[in-house]
């Protein structure tokens, strides 16, 4: 009995080890994504917005607008709108995509 036992865990591990990763999301964290993670974004695009206006008098004179408004308004956005379904392990910051070396534009 212990040999059989002993056996089939040795081919158990051995099945589990050869099994081939898995490359796409499952539906569970698409499903989750769009029902809880997409409607918090919109909630956080909103209210990240108000608290960027309201907190404008104290960075205009830090020079601190930029940094502020990417990371209350643009990261909610890109979060929200950009980053692919299912895919939680997206960087912020990575959009809008940077410019080209030659050009000027901000």
């Amino acid at each position: 009995m212990k040999k059989k036992l002993i056996v089939f865990i040795a081919v158990f591990f051995l099945i589990v080890n050869a099994a081939p990763a898995i490359a796409e999301p499952l539906d569970a964290e698409v499903i989750g994504d769009v029902l809880i993670s997409r409607p918090c974004g919109l909630v956080s695009i909103v209210l990240g917005t108000a608290l960027f206006v309201v907190a404008l008098p104290v960075t205009i004179p830090s020079g601190s607008v930029s940094t502020v408004g990417r990371v209350l308004v643009m990261n909610p956005i890109e979060f929200t709108f950009v980053r692919p379904v299912g895919d939680f392990d997206y960087r912020l910051g990575t959009w809008p995509p940077e410019t080209e070396a030659g050009d000027t534009s901000p």
